[in-house]
């Protein structure tokens, strides 16, 4: 009987057999596998179940004419051309969601740009400033529609306050040419959520970047434009595609206001056609054409932003 040693011929000398010590390793890499499977589950399940699931039923509910009550019939395109014909409301739908995004995201990028370069100065109370303007955006939204309905009466604050200067207010919430506006200036509410996105890009931007800047010759106007306006272009780009998405899913401040056609929006209209009238195939095309839009808009958008887009460290070509 042969005692076979721990040790194995290797060039000409020995060293010691590494199997048990690889053997260790793999098991403790799929213990590890194991345990990642295991914690990511819930999350995967959910995807597919709660997201994936949902999408695919609507897909196929599109094609169906079904009112939750009798088995869907399948129609085809029926609804889609129904949804795209002259007589729907679709069009008005898409007409006012398209007039709040081209207006509203310009304007709250714009102002939470103009907060986040007064709030990066050193100023006294900075960080109460900065609390101040951000609290607005975590309020929930029935809040800030009943405080806007109570500020933009006919009789309410905000009229009373420009009737000090001579200027007559609209009824914004009971005039339909006035509810539009009404709603893009209750939107400019929540600015503080890109304000705290700017202010951090500002506070990462190289500070020789400006002293460079200024020994060229620049002012403090230049170097907005030609320094931290690049700098921050990641950060509006993502605001821009955030904005957009949210301007055409814009739902509870339209549902609350409740005046028919003069703010009917896409997904309140979609909401309409499935929850009040029980149209669910006929509300699962008017959400795929939504969904076509918005992923067609965000890719003409990012398209464009290779013009005026910079990243740190990018080499163009």
């Amino acid at each position: 009987m042969s005692i076979v040693p721990d040790v194995v011929p290797a060039k000409g000398r020995l060293r010691k057999s590494t199997r048990p010590k690889r053997l260790k390793m793999d098991r403790m890499r799929r213990r590890e596998a194991m345990y990642f499977y295991l914690f990511v589950s819930p999350f995967f399940i959910g995807f597919l179940f709660l997201t994936i699931g949902p999408i695919l039923g609507s897909l196929l509910l599109s094609f169906t004419r079904w009112n939750m009550f009798l088995p869907p019939q399948w129609v085809g395109l029926q609804n889609f051309s129904q949804v795209l014909s002259g007589n729907s409301l679709f069009w008005t739908a898409l007409g006012n969601t398209g007039y709040y995004a081209l207006i509203s995201v310009p304007l709250g990028i714009i102002l939470a740009l103009f907060i986040a370069v007064l709030l990066n100065q050193n100023i006294v109370l900075r960080r109460w400033f900065r609390a101040a303007f951000y609290l607005p955006s975590t309020i929930p939204t029935v809040a800030v529609v009943l405080l806007w309905l109570w500020l933009l009466a006919p009789a309410g604050l905000f009229n009373e306050f420009i009737g000090l200067f001579g200027i007559k207010g609209p009824a914004w919430f009971v005039d339909p040419s006035w509810v539009k506006p009404g709603l893009i200036l209750m939107g400019l509410w929540g600015a503080g959520g890109g304000t705290v996105l700017f202010l951090a890009g500002m506070q990462g931007i190289p500070p020789y970047l400006y002293e460079a800047s200024a020994l060229d010759g620049a002012g403090p106007i230049r170097q907005f434009f030609t320094v931290t306006i690049p700098m921050l272009s990641p950060i509006i780009l993502f605001n821009v595609v955030n904005g957009l998405i949210g301007s055409f899913q814009v739902f509870t401040q339209v549902y609350i206001l409740g005046t028919n056609n003069a703010d009917l929006m896409m997904v309140p209209y979609l909401f309409q056609e499935a929850f009040d009238y029980f149209n669910m195939g006929y509300a699962s095309a008017i959400a795929w054409c939504l969904f076509v839009i918005i992923i067609a808009i965000t890719m003409v958008v990012l398209r464009w932003s290779a013009v005026y887009v910079y990243y740190e460290g990018e080499v163009r070509r």
